[in-house]
């Protein structure tokens, strides 16, 4: 999770200065005053816990400071990335990898076997983002290459090898994560926490050398961001659709699509029982099927991404669209506000005191939708989702809420969420049953034994064309599945674009599909940023 800005006035101050140093007015792009090999950008949020792989960061990114086994290319293929090559055994267990030589961390030391097994036995503690409970062992088989060994044959083991960036051993502390030392195109200089992150190049980086010497990454709120940008002060700035509005001079507003989506999880079970924590489980209304069916069928996904992200972006109706595991039987003819009616009838749903909202033995057909307070997006969406569904006679509350309130509701209310990654372990995390309660993944207790049948064989393939068979069949076979044609335990809404304003002359190069933005996804193709004049 990354936290915005809690003081505006610390973001604004920065703008300000940004501006006395450049000595130049807001209606020119004084970013062209800096040296061509530096940038300033504002991208996203700061990391609550910093730059260490081991406890999740570059999960849903490029790590910038370390380095990865493997990587994905902008078509999504796994390509070498610290890897010269790999092979894994025909039971799928065993993972060989033989690594680069010529690969220096940038405080001069060789990255060898050793460092990537110290990598994962310490992500195998310290992650709760990273789950390696499958990893057996890790063992360096010479000085250059290492050998993976799984408890069972697990299809997305190269999704973690193209995630987990590598730490160095003989630097590894407590304090690691506030001073990274990695082998990525970038090498941390400062954090000053809540302000700004500075880098500069590797001299030492053995890929593609990046064109930008020092990048500053600014922490601002959505708002400042665009006031930065509009003042001239960032080359690339994160703007939200409402913010993309208008043309700034010496700025291009540009699209990105991503899988990274917004989706209502419904909590799945009747109310009754409650976590080790003591926090109350299932919801009598969202547990049962035509509530959740009906809520699918009516949303109007379109107007959805027409009214609240101003066209940008697309209908969402799974965790993974248009990723080569996802079931594109599942999408829905949705805005069906009479065949919803129709679903909540048969389901013995109806208005019997006249009050415009519907019962059932005696149960009101309303519950409370809670989004990240802050959040303006997900605000929006909330509400107008509760103004689409309420002429069916289901009556849904919205509630802004802090993560820490969030964690204690969210087995018990419905939740507006964001996921989106480039593997399929995310789905498996978030309907597979044996992930009920476990952190965020399957909050709502969702369970069909099919489907985890179908995701435990998609696990176990080693042949990624019939694990892609297996993960399509668990969103739906023709009969089951978690899809909306199936079980409906979400109802996912939209997909966003990711938007940035950013200097006329700045090319970021081939940009994959967006992951969830949590994870500065953009800066994957760092090292191929560069002005094109």
């Amino acid at each position: 999770m990354f936290k915005r800005l809690s003081h505006t006035f610390l973001a604004v101050l920065i703008i300000l200065a940004l501006a006395v140093t450049s000595g130049c007015s807001s209606k020119a792009d004084s970013t062209s005053t800096k040296p061509t090999d530096e940038l300033t950008v504002a991208i996203g949020g700061e990391p609550d816990g910093g730059f260490d792989p081991t406890t999740g960061w570059g999960n849903y990114g490029s790590p910038v400071f370390q380095s990865t086994i493997l990587q994905w290319d902008k078509d999504l293929k796994v390509i070498n990335d610290l890897a010269t090559d790999y092979t894994v055994s025909e039971n799928g267990l065993t993972y060989q990898v033989n690594l680069r030589k010529d690969v220096k961390f940038t405080d001069g030391q060789a990255l060898t076997a050793k460092d990537v097994v110290f990598t994962y036995q310490t992500a195998t503690t310290n992650s709760s983002v990273f789950d390696l409970t499958n990893l057996q062992r890790v063992t360096a088989t010479g000085d250059y290459s290492v050998e993976f060994t799984l408890k069972e044959a697990q299809s997305t083991f190269t999704s973690t090898l193209a995630k987990l960036g590598i730490v160095p051993e003989h630097a590894y502390s407590k304090d690691y994560s506030q001073k990274p030392i990695g082998s990525g195109p970038y090498k941390f200089v400062q954090w000053d926490k809540g302000q700004q992150l500075i880098v500069e190049a590797n001299p030492d980086y053995y890929g593609p050398k990046p064109s930008f010497k020092k990048i500053t990454f600014l922490y601002l709120t959505e708002e400042a961001a665009y006031a930065a940008a509009k003042a001239g002060q960032v080359d690339v700035a994160a703007v939200v659709p409402s913010l993309a509005l208008q043309d700034i001079p010496g700025k291009k507003l540009v699209a990105y699509k991503s899988v990274d989506n917004r989706g209502i999880m419904f909590p799945y079970v009747k109310a009754g029982n409650k976590t080790t924590k003591g926090d109350p489980i299932g919801n009598d209304v969202t547990s049962d099927l035509a509530i959740r069916k009906a809520i699918n069928l009516a949303l109007d996904r379109k107007a959805l991404v027409d009214g609240v992200l101003n066209g940008h972006g697309a209908p969402a109706y799974s965790v993974c669209d248009n990723l080569p595991w996802w079931n594109s039987e599942t999408v829905l003819k949705d805005a069906d506000k009479d065949g919803a009616k129709k679903i909540l009838a048969e389901g013995g749903w109806k208005d019997s005191d006249n009050d415009g909202i519907l019962e059932k033995n005696g149960l009101k057909a309303k519950f409370t939708l809670v989004y990240p307070s802050g959040d303006s997006v997900r605000q929006s969406l909330a509400i107008a989702v509760s103004d689409e569904i309420k002429p069916l006679g289901i009556n849904i509350e919205v509630s802004g809420k802090s993560w820490d309130d969030i964690e204690k509701l969210m087995h018990s209310d419905a939740i507006l969420f964001g996921w989106g990654a480039h593997d399929p372990l995310e789905m498996y995390n978030l309907f597979n049953s044996k992930y009920m309660g476990v952190d965020y993944f399957n909050a709502g207790y969702y369970s069909n034994p099919q489907v985890d049948e179908y995701m435990n064989k998609a696990m176990l393939s080693n042949n990624p064309t019939a694990a892609d068979t297996y993960w399509k069949k668990a969103q739906w076979d023709g009969t089951t599945g978690f899809s909306a044609l199936g079980d409906a335990p979400w109802a996912w809404l939209v997909n966003l674009d990711h938007l940035y304003y950013v200097s006329d002359n700045l090319d970021l190069g081939a940009q994959k599909v967006h992951a969830h933005g949590h994870g500065w996804p953009i800066t994957d193709t760092i090292a191929q940023w560069h002005f094109t004049k």
